[in-house]
């Protein structure tokens, strides 16, 4: 009787200790938290970092924001852009894989014209520079890979239109975005 009872404590000890190491173990790559650098435009003197809030298994938002960095080497009328995006994920994994998103972009850039002015024997060139702000929105899609240790690589690329046509070069109609990101979920 002794013996069957032992038996029976034992097993109740050392099943419900499996139990709770089960509760405890959680999923490697369900973290809620990620930041993130553009590597691309960190190479051509651009900062371009993101953070990303993930919802579910399924989707996440996030916000990126380029600053030009070395004016020098970057050729670019761009002053700055923030943007926020949602994405749908289709992958395995908890938020990874193949994503499409859709982003909205506030961009601030420097239109500059030039023009003469005088007459036929004198003339003189005049050059104006306006900064112009614009809203734009667009779709994108990439893919997200993730470590059990949580660093993320992520590929994307989007394309949008700006809404308001405050500029008089048509090179602002439209926006990019892409991306080589190395980040770490948290």
């Amino acid at each position: 009787m002794k013996n069957t009872l032992l038996s029976i404590v034992c097993i109740f000890v050392f099943t419900s200790g499996a139990f709770a190491q089960n509760d405890s173990i959680q999923d490697p790559y369900k973290k809620d938290n990620e930041i993130k650098l553009n590597a691309v435009f960190l190479l051509i003197g651009a900062l371009e970092p993101s953070y990303e809030r993930n919802l579910s298994e399924s989707s996440s938002v996030g916000v990126s924001a380029f600053i030009p960095i070395d004016e020098d080497n970057l050729d670019t009328d761009l002053n700055y852009y923030v943007s926020p995006y949602y994405r749908v994920f289709f992958g395995k994994k908890y938020a990874a894989g193949f994503f499409i998103e859709g982003f909205g972009m506030v961009s601030s850039y420097d239109e500059r014209s030039s023009f003469f002015t005088g007459n036929e024997f004198d003339p003189t060139l005049v050059t104006t520079e306006e900064t112009i702000t614009n809203v734009a929105v667009g779709f994108g899609l990439g893919g997200k890979w993730v470590t059990k240790s949580g660093f993320v690589f992520e590929l994307n690329a989007g394309f949008g239109r700006n809404l308001i046509n405050n500029s008089n070069n048509d090179d602002f109609d439209f926006v990019g975005k892409f991306g080589f990101n190395l980040g770490y979920r948290f």
